[in-house]
């Protein structure tokens, strides 16, 4: 608990999980046996935990391992209940998790964890313009197909394929290796990889705002 102006505040932690997956998100809201509805993960805070590794420990016992990125979107004070969110991006789940539902169905959830899961799409959204984000979504080599499905889930509308692949030259954010993949009928795609760059230059996006077909 936390004290301020001489009141006594409880601490909450709520938690949206986002995964892309073929052009679409998911929002991760298992069945709560107790509310007998889906519910986002939640939590609070243990003695002496920070937000943050409340956050991430809550994330580990929703899925059984660490989110690909996590990250403090907004606090709520409601009474004297403080409530942090967090939200966190998903490598693609398994096609039948069914812990997992399409962002569309978020208005089943109820009106609250919809506003959290509007809020934190539209964080996510943000980070793509100023952060690799995506690119801890995706195995180390991957095509540029794969990558713009990425970005599409995530903003939540189509590219303009040249001009995605423009954008991400520019940006320098990806190589080529020697690898290449079949991808249906169609002659084989080639795999990139991240480029790592120096710190001062790892706050790297692409710009998306002239890039919708």
């Amino acid at each position: 608990m936390a004290r301020s102006a001489g009141l006594r505040v409880t601490l909450a932690v709520d938690i949206v999980l986002l995964a892309p997956s073929r052009g679409r998100l998911g929002v991760y809201a298992p069945a709560d046996r107790a509310r007998g509805r889906r519910a986002l993960p939640a939590g609070a805070p243990r003695a002496g935990e920070s937000l943050e590794a409340a956050a991430a420990r809550i994330v580990r016992t929703a899925l059984g391992g660490n989110a690909a990125w996590l990250a403090q979107v907004a606090t709520r004070l409601e009474g004297t209940t403080a409530t942090v969110m967090f939200a966190g991006l998903v490598s693609a789940p398994a096609e039948d998790d069914a812990n997992w539902i399409p962002r569309e169905r978020a208005a089943s959830l109820g009106a609250s964890a919809r506003r959290l899961v509007d809020e934190a799409v539209e964080a996510a959204a943000g980070w793509l313009d100023r952060t690799p984000v995506a690119f801890h979504l995706l195995p180390a080599t991957f095509t540029l197909s794969e990558l713009q499905e990425t970005y599409e889930a995530i903003l939540g509308r189509s590219l303009h394929k040249a001009s995605f692949r423009r954008a991400l030259q520019s940006a320098r954010l990806v190589a080529p290796t020697r690898e290449w993949r079949s991808e249906g009928r169609g002659r084989p795609a080639q795999l990139y990889r991240f480029v790592q760059r120096a710190p001062k230059a790892s706050r790297r996006g692409v710009r998306f705002d002239w890039l919708s077909s």
